[in-house]
């Protein structure tokens, strides 16, 4: 009867061991959060340094897209001020916070039709 109880008595001890089974188990999870970072986190990271040199280095002629989606063209900014004077359309020209542009499209960029 004794040689009855002792594999139950084995296989309680072999499943308490469970600090590298623990370790184990937890790695999927790194490893999601690890392919989330690298395909969504870093680089929305990088576009939101991108967008705010080029919102520093903005100038006279670059065309702007304003977060509300109005297209226009720099005419003035001001370096110690977060307002930028823009051309929406001709002779209409209206003061937006730099805050507000979400895409700079460089005057080197080509306009679609025009």
């Amino acid at each position: 009867m004794s040689n009855f109880l002792i594999p139950a008595a084995y296989a309680q001890t072999a499943g308490s061991s469970g600090s590298a089974s623990g370790i184990i188990s937890f790695l999927p999870f790194v490893a999601v959060f690890a392919i989330m970072y690298f395909l969504l986190i870093r680089p929305q990271q990088q576009r939101q340094k991108q967008l705010k040199a080029e919102l520093k280095s903005l100038r006279r002629g670059d065309r702007i897209v304003t977060a509300g989606g109005v297209v226009g063209v720099v005419q003035r900014t001001k370096e110690e001020s977060n307002e930028v004077e823009v051309e929406i359309a001709p002779n209409v020209r209206v003061m937006v916070m730099r805050d507000t542009i979400s895409t700079v499209l460089t005057s080197t960029a080509k306009p679609a039709n025009d």
